[in-house]
């Protein structure tokens, strides 16, 4: 598989543990021979993509603490859940995920398939070239609300994943939470919004829904990066993608229109697969959850790179506390007060 900012890669070996997991499950017989390439870029895993035995495919390995200037520690468990998701949601909606060649609970640990960057162009880097296109976004949102609705209601599915606490301490902490210690009039309400999302626990979601981690390939896109899986609240998953969208009107303003465009487009599509709940509901949830997700990209323990001017910043930040002060209802809200905000 491709992962997420492979552009740079570095000649080395990984550690032992990793060569004799790799053995172990069959992956690797010519130690010798293999070549192994460190991707660089990622903050939670260690990912090596691997050519041994006539073979390649892709390892990853989740870190303990995240790489980050920030403290920011999750447990290394969560490598079971993203190996969970992936075989559920290819069972939900056929090559919607890397196929899993081999996981190593012991070593945290798992090998996946390889697919090539030349057929499967990341997302992000898409967005970032101009090349927004809306039909792309409502494929990504329909896939996503298929996943959704197929593993509601799913004992199952369920048992899969037990509640712990990785996906508070990769999200909700770091993103809603870290947030309010530099907005404190904010503290109440982006607190409120991190207790709601923890407790709704309704589908098994992927939990880092971001165009990063979106490979657009000839049979549609390919959700990568799962760490964050969990039975919780559905609209955490696609607030979490149109927030993208948002933001990258400041990193490519000649694609405004364009990026609003695939907001629109992939909130339709994905609200259109909605069964297990009314509609209504989960859309004020992700509509008035989206604004507390957009200033955490600022301000949270995990910005994004592209938004360095402060005058883009205090865009943001206007934009956000205003919703945040009176919470929109519909996801259109939410993108108009964005477009009114860009155009002052």
């Amino acid at each position: 598989m491709t992962l997420p900012a492979t552009t740079n890669l570095s000649n080395a070996s990984p550690d032992q543990e990793m060569i004799q997991s790799l053995r172990k499950n069959g992956l690797l017989n010519d130690v010798e021979g293999a070549k192994f390439e460190a991707l660089t870029g990622g903050v939670s895993s260690d990912i090596w993509r691997v050519e041994a035995d006539g073979r390649v495919y892709c390892v990853k390995r989740a870190l303990a603490k995240l790489k980050v200037k920030a403290d920011w520690f999750a447990p290394i468990e969560r490598n079971r859940h993203e190996v969970a998701w992936y075989r559920i949601a290819n069972q939900i909606v056929p090559g919607a995920a890397p196929r899993i060649l081999a996981d190593d609970e012991t070593t945290m640990l798992c090998a996946m398939e390889f697919l090539d960057p030349d057929t499967h162009k990341l997302w992000k880097s898409e967005l970032r070239d101009g090349r927004a296109d809306a039909a792309q976004a409502a494929r990504a949102g329909a896939m996503l609300g298929r996943i959704h609705s197929g593993s509601a209601g799913r004992d199952d599915i369920r048992d899969r994943f037990p509640l712990v606490d990785i996906f508070h301490a990769i999200r909700l902490e770091p993103y809603l939470e870290a947030t309010a210690a530099k907005h404190p009039d904010l503290e109440e309400r982006l607190f409120a919004l991190s207790r709601r999302t923890a407790a709704t626990r309704l589908v098994m979601i992927h939990g880092d829904v971001s165009p990063k981690n979106i490979l657009l390939g000839p049979n549609g896109p390919v959700f990568l990066d799962a760490e964050c899986a969990c039975i919780g609240d559905p609209a955490f998953d696609i607030a979490f993608c149109l927030n993208h969208f948002l933001l990258k009107c400041l990193w490519t303003p000649s694609a405004r229109d364009d990026l609003i465009a695939c907001f629109q487009a992939m909130a339709a599509s994905y609200l259109a697969q909605v069964d297990w709940e009314a509609i209504e509901k989960l859309e004020a949830r992700a509509a008035s959850l989206l604004p507390g997700l957009f200033l955490a990209r600022v301000d949270g323990k995990s910005p994004v790179e592209y938004v360095t001017e402060e005058s883009d910043k205090a865009h943001i930040r206007r934009c956000a506390r205003a919703l945040l002060f009176t919470p929109p209802a519909r996801l259109a809200e939410v993108a108009d007060a964005w477009t009114r905000e860009l155009s002052v």
